[in-house]
């Protein structure tokens, strides 16, 4: 790649000291896997609102009325509508973004499962979320959105990253210069991922796609991008890339022997059951449709929805 992919970050992440103890939660996957692939653009709110470092640490706490960001020794401090408003005024630097990725826990920067106190200090439960970040995922719904310590997870890691390079394809090949041409184009890509991920989305895309003439094209776009994000929201699972191999290996029953078949479905059965990862019956069924010399099938996303040597196929996955 010549040009990085601009992603958000949590500054802590990046190995910062901007944690409210001085120190930092530098994860080596960002800054050292990644890097080579996202241009960074690293944001601690907490900081940005002038709460020093180090300083009091924050919690969210639920009242009748709303979820507040309060100090946990000094309640009087009350921050909330600052992080909403910085999150605001980050508007213009965001909207470039094709995925950001937070800190968890965070009462800042926290998405999923952020532990939330009553008035006098009890915990709650742990449905919160951070308000900056909160306010982020709803001014952009479709933005690639992960914590930190769920990319340890290898189905989380691979989905976050697919929907980054899916997504900046997206924005820099169709958004752009909206045209039917370019819709198409970019759809024919990513038909047989899509299909992995979940194929009622699949099902879906098809009417959107097929009569470009009935609406403008901005909005045709805007309600294919909807149905493919959600597509690609959904993990990928075996059933899902086992059922697409099968749909691939279709296309080589004129150009591979009966033995090389019986040899593509036993690997395809192995990964299935979880004996290999997707890579080993992938790489085969790809040695053997370059026979076919066919563009369509040589473009597909499928093959490689973000840089092999991220390795993320190497894992045996769910």
């Amino acid at each position: 790649m010549t040009l990085k992919i601009p992603v958000g970050v949590s500054q802590c992440l990046l190995g910062d000291p901007v944690r409210f103890d001085g120190g930092h939660k530098h994860s080596s996957f960002i800054t050292e896997q990644l890097s080579p692939y996202f241009d960074f653009l690293a944001l601690c709110p907490e900081v940005a609102i002038g709460l020093g470092t180090p300083r009091q640490p924050i919690r969210l706490v639920a009242t009748d009325q709303s979820t507040q960001v309060r100090g946990t020794r000094d309640a009087t401090l009350e921050v909330s509508a600052p992080l909403k408003a910085y999150a605001e005024q980050q508007q213009t630097a965001i909207e470039p973004l094709c995925g950001y990725i937070f800190m968890q826990k965070s009462p800042s920067c926290g998405v999923f499962s952020v532990k939330r106190y009553n008035l006098e200090g009890q915990l709650i439960d742990s449905d919160g979320r951070g308000v900056f970040a909160d306010v982020i995922m709803r001014q952009f719904p479709l933005l690639p959105i992960e914590e930190a310590g769920r990319l340890n997870d290898a189905r989380l890691r691979e989905n976050f990253i697919t929907r980054v390079f899916a997504y900046h394809d997206w924005r820099t090949q169709v958004a752009s210069a909206p045209s039917a041409k370019r819709l198409l184009d970019f759809y024919s890509r990513y038909k047989y991922q899509v299909m992995a991920h979940h194929l009622e989305s699949y099902r879906q895309i098809g009417p959107v796609l097929a009569n470009l003439k009935t609406a403008p094209i901005e909005q045709t776009c805007d309600a294919f991008l909807n149905l493919f994000m959600t597509a690609l929201s959904h993990k990928v699972t075996r059933k899902g890339n086992t059922n697409t191999l099968m749909y691939l290996r279709g296309y080589l029953k004129n150009v591979t022997s009966a033995d090389q078949k019986a040899e593509l479905g036993e690997l395809i059965e192995q990964y299935r059951n979880g004996l290999v990862p997707l890579v080993v019956p992938l790489t085969l069924l790809k040695h053997y449709l370059r026979a076919l010399d066919d563009v369509y099938l040589q473009k597909q996303t499928f093959w490689s929805p973000y840089p092999e040597a991220l390795g993320l196929r190497n894992a045996n996955q769910e």
